[in-house]
């Protein structure tokens, strides 16, 4: 049987506002929630890119998938100096990442493309249109292969460009083994879980997740999944959470 949960560990930022879910919940339950991420994304300097051997400005169109793609990118393009021209051409996974691009471009002006699916299939209208491009993938040293299915279902011209990293975070084991609950929200969670404490033992520590391809990692890793979100009438991550921990206290 679980533990009482008094302190728990949600492996994400903390929430920009006080009037978060999450610290309504530490407070009707009396609980210590601490929010510290077991992973980060980190950008990959001139000296390592230059590795790869892909020169920026021999492309004519860049494919953003996430936000942090078009930070890394133009990262990049300001210590190589590189400006983009009014010429380059923008395909983005969704309209949110698109108008994104605004932080850094001038947006009216430019050829921009969004899926409306959010997801990559949605774009391929636009590539088949403009496939004689030289497209420019940027991504993270882990990503799936989703991602590039419909550029080469399309017979597009591209180059995958790693430009930035996942990396984990430092906790000790005792730190880890301190927490009634553990929240994760991505596999690479999980991997970062058991490369700080290589001989977790879950025991009758709770472990939550968000996510469908979080939680495959939670199971395959051995791990008991005992609060998962979104599933039905559980859309949020704090809905599963004050459900479970409400039935937790009941029965304590």
């Amino acid at each position: 049987m679980a533990l009482k949960i008094k302190k728990i560990l949600i492996s994400q930022p903390a929430p920009n506002t006080e009037k978060s879910p999450y610290y309504d919940i530490a407070e009707k339950y009396n609980l210590k929630m601490d929010f510290r991420p077991f992973i980060r994304v980190e950008g990959l300097d001139a000296k390592e890119f230059r590795q790869q051997r892909i020169n920026i400005q021999d492309y004519t169109a860049v494919v953003f998938t996430a936000k942090t793609a078009i930070d890394h990118f133009f990262a990049l393009c300001e210590e190589f100096r590189i400006t983009m021209p009014e010429t380059m051409k923008y395909f983005c996974i969704s309209e949110a990442v698109a108008l994104y691009l605004q932080k850094y471009i001038v947006y009216r002006k430019r050829k921009i493309f969004f899926s409306a699916t959010g997801k990559m299939d949605g774009l391929a209208t636009p590539l088949t249109k403009h496939n004689k491009e030289k497209f420019l993938v940027p991504v993270s040293d882990v990503h799936s292969e989703d991602l590039t299915a419909v550029l080469d279902a399309k017979k597009v011209d591209y180059t995958k460009a790693i430009m930035y990293r996942t990396v984990s975070n430092e906790f000790t084991e005792e730190e880890i083994l301190s927490y009634d609950m553990l929240v994760f929200f991505s596999p690479s969670g999980i991997v970062s879980l058991f490369k700080n404490a290589p001989n977790f033992v879950q025991g009758d520590k709770s472990i939550g997740c968000f996510g469908a391809s979080t939680a495959k990692a939670v199971r395959d890793a051995g791990l008991r999944l005992d609060c998962e979100a979104p599933l039905p009438g559980m859309p949020s991550m704090t809905a599963a959470l004050e459900a479970y921990i409400k039935e937790n206290h009941k029965s304590k």
